[in-house]
């Protein structure tokens, strides 16, 4: 059988990264709490995180709809850096990442009425040494306000402070694609 695939997202760069597959898809949205249980691991927050989306649309899709539903964040020692709340928290993000390596987890969930799949990609980031000036000017343009760990690869913050990536970019900017791709075409 062929799916109806909804992306259930706010996510801007999640909406590009489907459509750049090739997918045709819908857009639904609804508020979900993204509280999370304390003694969750990075990976089973991310995969926790993807599940409980979805769950919000169970009694609410078709048989012949697939809901993707996805959560990124920031792991810096195992410790979750979710969006920052403000301006400082931002700040504090940023100096925390600069210099250092920090683990980026994208858990994803694909939920019919029939069944549901849950999985989760790591990539590795290292970044340089970010100074104070790069991260208060990237802090007041708004752009890390909506982001796990404050910043997106995809902003200049990341074309200047990023040295390196191990593993999927896509998945830092919020779809780990290739694996998207592998799973959807084995649902």
């Amino acid at each position: 059988m062929s799916f109806k695939i909804i992306l259930a997202s706010n996510s801007p760069r999640r909406k590009e990264l489907l459509t750049k597959m090739g997918l045709e898809f819908e857009l639904r949205t609804k508020a979900v709490n993204e509280d999370y249980p304390n003694d969750l691991s990075p990976i089973q927050v991310a995969e926790y995180l993807a599940k409980k989306k979805s769950s919000a649309y169970r009694d609410s899709i078709s048989k012949n709809e697939l809901i993707i539903t996805a959560d990124t964040i920031v792991s810096l020692n195992g410790k979750i850096l979710n969006k920052p709340a403000s301006k400082e928290k931002a700040i504090q993000m940023l100096t925390l990442l600069s210099n250092k390596k920090h683990e980026v987890i994208t858990g994803v969930s694909l939920m019919t009425t029939e069944k549901q799949l849950v999985f989760s990609v790591i990539s590795k980031v290292y970044f340089g040494v970010l100074t104070k000036d790069e991260i208060n000017k990237y802090v007041d343009s708004g752009l890390p306000m909506d982001k796990a760990g404050a910043y997106g690869i995809q902003d200049w913050i990341g074309a200047i402070g990023v040295k390196r990536i191990e593993g999927s970019y896509e998945n830092i900017v919020g779809f780990p694609t290739h694996e998207l791709h592998r799973q959807l075409n084995v649902f």
